[in-house]
C-alpha cells in the first residue's frame, strides 16, 4: 500500500495554466453546476492522477529522483523503504519490492515467478483505474512458479500453450507490484535471489516468434506527483487518454467535459470566469474533504483503529467513486482484503489524536491474541502530516512477525510495543517504534489474513473474531 506525497485539505490549490488551451465549455454552466461536477469529478479522477503521476516518476522521466525502469522492466529494489523515499507515503517497509510497468499495447507481457515456499511473495496486478485484476504468489498461486500472461484492452487471443494464466488488464498501461518477505535484515541476499528470477517479456519472445509493429510514443504530458496540487485537472485530462470509457464511467466522464476536462484537452483554470474559477477551486476542497470524512467515519471503528477493506477490483467498486478515492488517498496500491488488511491509527483506545510529541503510547498483545495471519503482520509508523516515515536513532520503522521473538514479554507472555519519540531504554527498546515528535499515524498490515473458517479470524473484515488492541497513552 502505497499513497503519494499530498497534503490537498490543507494547501492552497494551484492555477493550472495552459498557453494552448482554449476556453472551456464551463462558461455555458451556472457556478453551482461547475462546482457540483468539479466535486464529483476530483472523487473519481484522484486515484488516476495520483496514478499517472507515479507512473510518470517511476517509469517515465529518467530523470526523477524516483525513477525505477522503463515500460516492460522489471526493477527490483534489494531493500525496504525508509524515511528517504518520499515519492510515495505510508509505504510498506516489510517487503522489498520489485515493480515493473507494462506498456500493452503492442502485445501482451509474460511474466514469470519462481517456486517459493520459505517466505510470502505476491504479485499484484493493478491497472489504470487502480483496479487490482490480479494476484499471483503465496496465496493466489499456491507458491508455485508459472508464466502469466497478461494482456491489454484490446487483445483477443487465446491463451497459448506454456502459459499457466491469462489476465485481462482494462487499461494498456499497468502495474505489477511484486512484495517479498524479508524476514530479517540479514536474509536481504535471500530475497534477491527470489528477486532475480522474476522475469517480463514480450509473448512473441516468450514463443519464439517475431515480434509485432512496435507502439508508437505515447508522448506523455510530463506530471510529478508534487505537482497534483497545481495541476490536477490537466493531468486527469493526460490520463484519461490512456483509460478507455466503461459503463460505469461514462456519465461522469461525459460531465467532465462539460467542463473542458477530458482526453486531448488542456485545462486552463484562467480561462474560466473568475466566479467559475472559484468554484472550480472550492469543489476541489469539498471533495478532498468527503474522502477525508469517508476515511474518518465510513470505515469500522475497532478500539481506535480504522478498519476496512477499502482496496479491491472493478466489482468491488462497482462505481464507488468515493470509496475508490479514499482507497488511494489511504494508500494507493493497496492489496485486496483477501490478501492483506489494514487497520489504520491516528487515534488511541479512548478516542485521542495520537501526539507523540507529547505523550508516549503503548500496544500490547497478549499471547493468545497474537494477530490472526498466514504469513505476517506489521505495524509500521509514519508522521501523522506527512505520512512518511520517521528518521530515527536505531533505523527502525516497524515492529513485525519476525521481531516478536527478539522482543521483551511480562511474565504471561504478552508483549508491549512502546510507541513515543525517545528510547524507552536500552533495556526496553526491541520493543521500541520510534515515533515523530509531532502528530501519528501509524498502519497495521495483515498479510493472508485468517479467514472466517478458522476459530480466531480476521476475515470478513470487521466481523473477524479477533480485534486488534487499542493504542493506549501512558500515564506520566
Amino acid at each position: 500500500m502505497m499513497n503519494i506525497r499530498m497534503t490537498l485539505a490543507t494547501a492552497a490549490f494551484g492555477v493550472m495554466v495552459s498557453a494552448t488551451a482554449t476556453a472551456a465549455p464551463a462558461d455555458k454552466l451556472t457556478t453551482e453546476q461547475v462546482k457540483a461536477i468539479a466535486e464529483e469529478g476530483f472523487i473519481y479522477g484522484l486515484p488516476l492522477v495520483m496514478n499517472y503521476a507515479i507512473m510518470n516518476e517511476y517509469a517515465v522521466d529518467p530523470k526523477s529522483s524516483q525513477f525505477k525502469a522503463p515500460f516492460n522492466q522489471v526493477k527490483n529494489e534489494p531493500r525496504v523503504f525508509t524515511y528517504k523515499d518520499t515519492a510515495v507515503v505510508t509505504a510498506n517497509s516489510d517487503t522489498p519490492y520489485s515493480l515493473v510497468w507494462l506498456d500493452l499495447r503492442a502485445e501482451p507481457m509474460v511474466i514469470t515467478i519462481p517456486t517459493v515456499t520459505d517466505r510470502y511473495y505476491s504479485v499484484m496486478l493493478n491497472d489504470g483505474h487502480t483496479y487490482n485484476y490480479g494476484y499471483l504468489g503465496s496465496r493466489a498461486t499456491g507458491g508455485k512458479g508459472g508464466s502469466y500472461l497478461v494482456a491489454g484492452p484490446d487483445w483477443q487471443g487465446e491463451k497459448p500453450a506454456g502459459i499457466d494464466g491469462l489476465f485481462h488488464s482494462l487499461t494498456p498501461f499497468s502495474l505489477a507490484a511484486f512484495r517479498t518477505q524479508l524476514l530479517d535484515p540479514a536474509d536481504m541476499p535471500n530475497v534477491e535471489k527470489i528477486q532475480g528470477q522474476y522475469k517480463t517479456e514480450p509473448l512473441s519472445t516468450f514463443l519464439g516468434k517475431p515480434a509485432p509493429a512496435a507502439a508508437t510514443n505515447p508522448n506523455f504530458l510530463p506530471a510529478t506527483t508534487a505537482g497534483i496540487k497545481g495541476n490536477f485537472w490537466t493531468y486527469l485530462g493526460a490520463a484519461l487518454e490512456y483509460i478507455p470509457q466503461a459503463d460505469e464511467d461514462k456519465d461522469i466522464r461525459a460531465k467532465l467535459e462539460q467542463i473542458g476536462v477530458g482526453p486531448g484537452k488542456t485545462f486552463d483554470l484562467k480561462s474560466l470566469s473568475p466566479e467559475h474559477q472559484q468554484a472550480m477551486l472550492e469543489a476541489m476542497k469539498a471533495g478532498d474533504t468527503k474522502i477525508d470524512t469517508y476515511l474518518a467515519s465510513g470505515l469500522t471503528d475497532v478500539n481506535g483503529w480504522q478498519l476496512g477493506s477499502l482496496p479491491g477490483d472493478r466489482a468491488h467498486y462497482n462505481g464507488d467513486w468515493l470509496m475508490r478515492a479514499a482507497a488511494a488517498k489511504a494508500g494507493i496500491y493497496g492489496n485486496d482484503a483477501d490478501e492483506a488488511v489494514y487497520l489504520f491509527g491516528r487515534l488511541d483506545a479512548n478516542g485521542q489524536t495520537i501526539d507523540t510529541s507529547k505523550h508516549n503510547y503503548s500496544i500490547t498483545f497478549t499471547k493468545d491474541q497474537m494477530p490472526p495471519v498466514n504469513a505476517f503482520w506489521s505495524v509500521t509508523m509514519y508522521d501523522g502530516k506527512s505520512q512518511l516515515m520517521i528518521k530515527n536513532p536505531i533505523d527502525r520503522y516497524l515492529i513485525n512477525t519476525a521481531m516478536v521473538s527478539e522482543m521483551k514479554k511480562d511474565a504471561n507472555g504478552a508483549v508491549t510495543i512502546y510507541i513515543q519519540k525517545d528510547s524507552p531504554g536500552k533495556d526496553k527498546e526491541a520493543n521500541w517504534l520510534p515515533a515523530p515528535n509531532d502528530t501519528a499515524y501509524l498502519v497495521m498490515r495483515l498479510y493472508w489474513p485468517q479467514p472466517a473458517s478458522e476459530s480466531l479470524s480476521v476475515l470478513p473484515v470487521g466481523k473477524g473474531t479477533w480485534q486488534m488492541p487499542g493504542i493506549v497513552m501512558v500515564k506520566e
